[in-house]
Formats: C-alpha cells, structure tokens, sequence
C-alpha cells in the first residue's frame, strides 16, 4: 500500500491516477470526505479522512502502508510543520520509504512558499528515510487557469513581464515520475528536477495557445498589484497573496529555468511539449 497525502488536489490526483495506472493499491489521505469518490474513481483502493494536524488520522492513514507519497497544500504556512506530522506518523508505523513533493529551485529565500519546501528537505534527509525528492517546475496546467481571458479577449495575461521565461512541466508526467520512483528500486536518496521544456517567454507561451485554437493570442502584463487587488475580491487569504507576489516579483527579476535532461532520463521518451499539451487541453468555450 502506497500512503498519498495531499490526495485531493490536483497533484494527489493524479498521483493517484498514476500508482493506480501502474497496478499500485493507493490509499489517498484527504481532509474533506466528499473527495472520497472521485479518488475511488481514479484508482485509489482506500481513502482515509482526516488532517495533518491530527496525529491519530495521520497514524491511521499510514498504518499497513510501504511508502508515502507527502504532498502539502499549495503555499501552506504550515509546510514544515505538516511535513513533520507525516514523518512523525511514517517513524511511529515504521514506513522508511518516502517520497516528497517538492518544487524547481526550493532554495531561493526569496519564494518563501520555495524556501519553506527546502527546510523540509533538510528536515527529511536528517530523518533518515530512504528518501526521493522531485522538483517539478510551474505546470502546464496552470495555463489554463487564464482561460477566460484568452477565450474571450485572446490575451494571456501574467503577473510579470511578457519577457519572462520560465521552464514548464506537464503535471501528467510528475506524476508519472512519482509513480515509476514509489514502484521501483534505485531512486533512494535522490533529488530530481522534472522539467519539461526550455525556458520560454510569455510570448512564446501565448503564441502557442494562439496556434492551438487557431486565433491570435497575445501576451499582456498586469501589475502585481493588479493581480493582488483581483485575488484578494476573489476570497485569496492574505498568506496565499503575500506569497504568490513574492513569487511573482521574483519571476520578474530571474523568470524561473531549469534543466531538462533528468525528466526524459526517468520516463524513458520525451517529456510532453507545450504544443502537445495545448492540443490536448483545447480553450474554446465550454471545453
């Protein structure tokens, strides 16, 4: 049994979909039981209900698992502090195999949400675990949140200069890359970055959404202060924000590039490339 925590967002998923695709039994932890079935749908054999901050849940959640797949909640203020309950709870059920949902670069102080991801890296290795790390940069995915800008306006608008190049990652092969290192040998003590294409401007990235539905898009900066005034009408905690525009200024100094000869090397083909991806999540209205 392979423990995925986290289980409910999008990485848990299809962390999910992916053990299970590989014949892997899953249980997915989850706070809210109403992502019982949908997890159930995607392959997981057992969901287990409860918080990180709930020392019995999380015993439980581990008991008869072999392994742990630990993904916190985006941008939590409680990354390290959730990481060490799971670690606690995997120590206590005897699990030594651990696997961690880190990000691209956790050692910039300057992505706070980054630097939070490296003290638990640090937290772990000290832990003793048979440990993998996997450092996925931004996802493709995350394209799609401008879909109603690009549906109805054809702009894509980004929090940072158009210039920007940042190195993307289809959220559909990190997951495959969790799968294939939670299921085979060799990846103890290993830390991967899964980066799927070249560094690319946001003009680059609104020229391709362009090509995939056949219509002009461009790229439009708005300010952070913009996006900040924007997320906060749209319910955004005052954390969330202070982060993301963090992230966002540093963006604007460095963009975000990594390196893409290790994830090729673990999937065994060639990573899922920008146009591909695009053509298979199309933005026209009501898809």
């Amino acid at each position: 049994m392979i423990l995925v925590t986290g289980a409910a967002g999008k990485t848990g998923k299809a962390a999910v979909k992916a053990l299970a695709a590989r014949g892997a039994a899953v249980r997915a932890l989850v706070r809210n039981p109403e992502h019982a079935a949908t997890l159930t749908v995607l392959g997981a054999a057992e969901v287990s209900v409860g918080g990180f901050e709930d020392p019995r849940a999380l015993a439980d959640a581990a008991a008869g698992a072999r392994a742990i797949y630990h993904i916190c909640p985006n941008v939590s203020p409680q990354e390290v502090v959730y990481a060490q309950a799971v670690a606690a709870a995997a120590q206590a059920r005897g699990i030594k195999r651990f696997v961690y949902h880190s990000v691209l670069h956790p050692q910039i102080e300057a992505m706070p949400h980054h630097w939070q991801k490296m003290r638990v890296e640090e937290m772990l290795f000290a832990a003793g675990f048979d440990l993998t790390v996997l450092q996925p940069t931004t996802y493709m995915q995350n394209i799609l949140g401008a879909r109603r800008g690009i549906v109805a306006e054809g702009v894509f608008r980004v929090p940072y200069p158009v210039e920007t190049r940042r190195s993307l990652v289809d959220l559909d092969d990190v997951a495959e890359v969790a799968a294939l290192v939670l299921t085979q040998d060799g990846h103890s003590g290993a830390s991967y970055e899964l980066v799927g294409t070249t560094p690319l401007s946001q003009t680059e990235v609104a020229a391709a959404i362009g090509a995939a539905l056949g219509r002009s898009v461009r790229a439009e900066t708005k300010t952070v202060a913009a996006w900040e005034t924007h997320a906060r009408a749209d319910g955004v905690g005052e954390h969330e924000r202070s982060t993301l525009a963090a992230m966002f200024r540093y963006y604007s100094d460095h963009g975000l590039i990594g390196n893409t000869n290790t994830l090729p090397w673990l999937l065994g083909r060639a990573p899922t490339d920008l146009r591909s991806f695009l053509g298979r999540n199309a933005m026209q209205s009501g898809t």
